[in-house]
């Protein structure tokens, strides 16, 4: 079975930044692309970035040039360094496979950007 563990989130002043982690594992985690989503309050989860087995990364506009999603392949882990953030990017943080899930999902690490 799929575990996917999310940590790294924590209340940050607007302009602040952090960096997540995503460790996955019982899966063959370099073969897949995997994704960034967020989730806020009484909203959708969404789709904020995304990483193919061979590096190439997309975002979402409005985290285009802030934020930048890296993996490492030996440490079965992906990452979402958040630059310049702001108050909109408060929400629940997960990663998971894309574009379709690995049928489980992690429980999220929580962002909250305020002064």
């Amino acid at each position: 079975q799929v575990q996917l563990a999310e940590s790294g989130g924590d209340l940050v002043q607007p302009g602040g930044s952090l960096r997540l982690s995503c460790a996955v594992s019982g899966t063959i985690f370099r073969l897949y692309t995997m994704g960034w989503y967020r989730q806020a309050p009484g909203k959708q989860r969404d789709l904020v970035a995304t990483i193919t087995s061979g590096g190439s990364t997309n975002y979402a506009d409005s985290v285009k040039g802030r934020f930048t999603i890296s993996r490492d392949n030996a440490k079965y882990t992906v990452y979402l360094q958040m630059n310049s953030l702001k108050p909109e990017d408060t929400a629940l943080y997960y990663c998971n496979k894309h574009p379709t899930s690995f049928g489980s999902w992690g429980q999220g690490t929580q962002v909250t950007v305020s002064s």
